[in-house]
């Protein structure tokens, strides 16, 4: 009588890893698509979120004017006043500590008159294709495989 064995032999495990290199090789190049879509949908968002943190700090302090983006939030709990006006949430407020929010560095370059907001890609076709821009109009602008967005000089976002 012979005698069988359990188990797997070295040609059906090896089919088995090949299958799995096929499909990770189908599926994460998608998935990072996927990511960047999310970060930059993030970001656009963010931008606008910064637009009505400016108009309303405008609104509370026009004496001062608008506001550089720390200056929009606070830490919790956050007491309302021109250094902490606390219309953001303070890890946007701080950019994540400085080292960005969703893939994405933001800066806001305020005056009396206006400001423009900015968020750059931390690494391009890596966290994020395109870079958004705004400033005291609320449109929000993209500039296309780049950092460096300036409103009014870019591609407005529909």
């Amino acid at each position: 009588m012979k005698r069988h064995e359990a188990g797997f032999s070295l040609i059906e495990l090896l089919i088995v890893v090949t299958i799995i290199l096929i499909i990770a090789a189908i599926g994460i190049p998608n998935l990072m698509r996927a990511r960047m879509a999310a970060n930059e949908s993030a970001a656009s968002q963010d931008i606008r979120t910064i637009n009505t943190a400016e108009l309303s700090y405008m609104a509370t302090y026009p004496q001062t004017g608008f506001a550089a983006l720390q200056a929009l939030g606070g830490a919790q709990p956050c007491t309302p006043s021109p250094a902490s006006g606390c219309f953001l949430d303070n890890v946007l407020a701080t950019n994540g500590g400085g080292q960005g929010k969703d893939g994405y560095s933001f800066t806001v370059s305020p005056s009396l008159s206006g400001y423009a907001s900015l968020a750059n890609a931390l690494w391009i076709n890596g966290t994020g294709t395109r870079s958004f821009c705004s400033d005291e109009t609320g449109i929000i602008y993209y500039l296309p495989g780049a950092n460096g967005c300036i409103p009014g000089a870019a591609t407005p976002l529909q």
